[in-house]
């Protein structure tokens, strides 16, 4: 699927060109070439194996107050530059609203190249390995008495993309990302039970197919299934205020839920509020509001090493960067668009994407993860005189301005005098944000940091799919009311 660098850039120059011809004062085109593949197995069994490539440019246009967006699977100048002029007249009838101009926040013009660092292209590993990976998986899951169904499904994405703007931005990116995971579900007399590895969502990451085998699938899958069996007869997780200890994983839902989207600055603006709602959050706070303890320290950082949403630039040629969300429990930062940053006098911060050549990029998380700190699972529990561990996430539910949440996980440990003790099923907990962070004490440290990646956040209309990152450590919250009953 690989094309020439020429070529493609000819292809965004034409669009933008004919978008800044019809009478735009700003454009940008991306050509972006993906190949997707999808394999799933279940109960021993090949389910699905899927492959699809698509190809095509997108551009905007800037006119006022108003963005217009057009795209094309026809790759050829005359189409680029048609869809460059459908943009413009977009932007126009859309500004006849009215408004004050949008004005983009600066930028350095930059000619770069890209690549997601890896090993193996996970293209290029034999279907044959992959397809007996996830159905071995789920026959060994199977295999364990009282489990009823096994899954396994592992999905890589293999993106190119040319950036071009008005401005004089040329930029190549060649992003990499791969990885999946499995389930066993047993069933009981009145109820079901699952348990999953990695994560409950699968665990994604950019790079190369030595991300699955690092998963280990065949030597976590006994474990996984005997512990959904176990889960059938475990005592209900207790009731009341006491301490809660999430693993990374669950953490980092949380911080997806109740940080990453009340930070996006085009929902604290009004400017978005499909799928996930506005935010509790108001530009005037920013710099004095308490968002949690001294311990929350929430990035968003599109270098690291393996962050699903770790990229070379943003769809707006923004170079990727760490940006501060929390510094020491304090929200001194958002997730922001270059219009967005001008608009709250902040700078740019590189989070703009879209899903594909036909979707309008708009602002979209990055890595954002909390930082370690100098604990460790096994002394937070140690340190706990009652409370539970919570593990992998099974339910969410929160509010559309962010604040109020409840959580179901798949498994929970019992804690008591600084002991886990008996597993209990069904834990849920429930809390306000800025309260639920500002009872974080404990942080585990860079040992226990995992980069989680989030492959399916909705956002827009038409709704666009998103790869986001999460890095996080295991954490304890003191006081939290848990084994909520509906």
């Amino acid at each position: 699927m690989r094309a020439g660098g020429d070529e493609m850039y000819d292809y965004a120059t034409a669009a933008v060109e004919a978008a800044l011809a019809a009478g735009a004062t700003y454009a940008d085109a991306r050509v972006v070439l993906r190949r997707e593949e999808k394999i799933s197995a279940r109960n021993g069994e090949l389910e699905n194996v899927s492959r699809s490539e698509d190809a095509g440019v997108g551009v905007r246009a800037l006119v006022g107050a108003s963005w217009g967006f057009a795209a094309t699977s026809e790759l050829t100048d005359r189409d680029a530059a048609r869809a460059g002029a459908e943009a413009t007249a977009t932007a126009k009838a859309s500004a006849l609203v009215g408004g004050s101009d949008l004005r983009l926040a600066d930028v350095e013009v930059r000619q770069d190249r890209y690549e997601t660092p890896h090993t193996e292209d996970p293209f290029a590993v034999a279907l044959s390995d992959k397809v007996d990976l996830v159905v071995e998986a789920t026959r060994t899951m199977r295999a364990v008495d009282g489990v009823a169904m096994a899954t396994a499904s592992l999905a890589f994405w293999d993106t190119d993309k040319w950036f071009v703007s008005s401005q004089g931005h040329r930029i190549q990116q060649h992003l990499v990302e791969s990885g999946g995971g499995m389930d066993a579900t047993a069933v009981g007399e009145h109820e079901t039970q699952r348990r999953s590895h990695p994560q409950a969502f699968g665990h994604f990451e950019t790079g190369g197919y030595e991300v699955v085998r690092r998963f280990d699938l065949l030597g976590e899958a006994p474990r996984v299934a005997e512990e959904a069996v176990a889960l059938l007869s475990a005592p209900p997780c207790p009731s009341g205020e006491m301490d809660l200890i999430l693993e990374s994983s669950q953490l980092a839902l949380q911080i997806h839920e109740s940080v990453g989207h009340a930070t996006e600055l085009d929902r604290i603006l009004g400017w978005e509020a499909a799928f996930a709602g506005t935010s509790f959050l108001d530009l005037d706070q920013l710099g004095s509001l308490r968002y949690g303890s001294e311990l929350m320290n929430i990035t968003a950082d599109a270098t690291v090493p393996g962050g699903l949403a770790t990229f070379g630039y943003d769809d707006e040629g923004t170079p990727a960067q760490r940006v501060d969300l929390v510094r020491e429990g304090i929200w001194v930062g958002a997730l922001t668009g270059r219009d967005s940053a001008h608009l709250a006098g902040l700078p740019p911060g590189g989070m703009v994407r879209g899903d594909g050549f036909n979707r309008m990029p708009m602002v979209r998380m990055t890595n954002v993860g909390l930082l370690p700190g100098d604990s460790s699972l096994e002394e937070m529990v140690s340190e706990t005189k009652h409370g539970v561990v919570m593990a992998t996430n099974r339910s969410w539910s929160i509010d559309d301005k962010r604040l109020n949440f409840q959580f179901g996980c798949e498994i929970g440990w019992e804690v008591v005098d600084g002991e886990r003790t008996r597993m209990v099923k069904n834990p849920t907990y429930t809390g306000i944000t800025p309260r639920f962070w500002n009872s974080l004490d404990r942080l585990g440290g860079q040992d226990e940091w995992i980069p989680w990646g989030v492959p399916n956040c909705g956002k827009g209309q038409p709704m666009q799919v998103g790869h986001t990152g999460h890095p996080a450590s295991p954490g304890r919250f003191r006081d939290v009311r848990v084994g909520v009953r509906s």
